[in-house]
């Protein structure tokens, strides 16, 4: 059984030297130094299995959480940073590997392998739809419009049903269909937040397309990608290579070669990694080694390793509203908090 201790030590900036954690709240800039970690007495335990995914809502307010035990949760973020159970989402017959916020925060979706999308609603805890989709596919992740009233789904080929991506309502209606033998497997997409670019990686292919014209283009890598993230302000993207790296890229295809980040374990499963902090300028990502990792953003190597997690950290999250706060989700069976205050 994992101790119920925790440690804060998010940073949503770093001065020149590199020796301290710059936290800037509106035209105050508080600095903390990387070695005076505080500790914090919170982690969070409603799962029952591996927790694979975590999600900070777009406001900030809420954290979503799923896990291999078939459950999803809403936490609360307290005025005190602390968090607390909102609801407990039921009814997948199988695990949750994806969630997916809608920009106005209102609804949730989940992902279960070889099962369905859920549509939730946040207040109420409800499940508002049950997207009906054919027996012959699997939905492996999906990502919202803007508006908040269209989604794009990925979906996996089951016996002679070929892979495709496609746009639906909330009601599940069908828009928009790519599919055939063009299309590969996609295991992971995202929508840029301004909406004008959707996002697919898939085997070693990141594949962009201006939504728009039509335009699209390709980068390639030399390993198999397993996630990808995009920064909040919709210009850079990072991917999680099996090669043990990070790679970090323009999306208007300005970049040749990526800008590479190492540090982290991954060999043979899924990690997420994510942008975070004052104006998106750090990342972290989970690990194989049971660690979070955090580096400051054009840097190769970590500036901070967070240890407490017991096995793989599958996923982190940064709060887009507190940059001071960050998620991660471990086969450990829990979500820690890391925080950074104020000196």
């Amino acid at each position: 059984m994992v101790t119920q201790v925790n440690f804060l030590c998010i940073l949503s900036g770093v001065d020149s030297t590199n020796k301290f954690l710059c936290l800037g709240l509106g035209d105050c800039i508080a600095k903390l130094h990387i070695s005076h970690i505080d500790a914090c007495l919170q982690i969070l335990c409603g799962h029952n299995n591996e927790v694979w995914f975590v999600r900070f809502s777009n406001n900030g307010n809420y954290l979503a959480s799923s896990s291999s035990d078939c459950t999803a949760i809403i936490w609360k973020v307290e005025k005190d940073d602390t968090l607390t159970k909102k609801h407990c989402l039921e009814g997948h017959l199988n695990p949750i590997s994806y969630v997916a916020w809608s920009p106005n925060d209102r609804m949730l979706l989940t992902c279960s392998t070889g099962d369905s999308l859920k549509l939730w609603n946040v207040d109420t805890g409800e499940c508002n739809i049950k997207f009906r989709v054919s027996v012959d596919y699997t939905i492996t992740s999906c990502a919202w419009f803007p508006n908040s009233e269209k989604i794009v789904c990925t979906s996996s080929e089951s016996g002679s049903s070929p892979n495709k991506i496609f746009t639906c309502d909330l009601e599940g209606q069908e828009l928009e269909v790519w599919a055939g033998d063009r299309i590969p497997k996609v295991s992971d997409l995202a929508v840029t937040p301004d909406g004008q670019h959707l996002i697919c990686v898939c085997c070693n292919e990141i594949w962009i397309r201006e939504l728009p014209k039509g335009r699209e283009w390709r980068i390639h890598e030399q390993q198999t990608i397993s996630s990808l993230s995009v920064s909040g302000d919709g210009q850079s993207l990072i991917v999680n290579l099996s090669s043990q790296e990070i790679h970090l890229w323009e999306i208007n295809g300005s970049y040749t070669v990526p800008e590479k980040i190492k540090g982290h374990k991954q060999e043979k499963f899924v990690i997420r990694s994510c942008f975070g902090g004052s104006n998106s300028l750090f990342i972290a990502s989970g690990s194989e080694d049971s660690q979070v990792y955090i580096w400051k953003r054009h840097l190769e190597t970590p500036i901070k390793v967070l240890h407490g997690h017991s096995m793989i950290v599958n996923c982190v999250s940064w709060n887009p509203v507190r940059p001071q706060m960050l998620a991660s989700a471990s086969d450990d069976r829990t979500v820690r908090i890391w925080l950074a205050r104020k000196t």
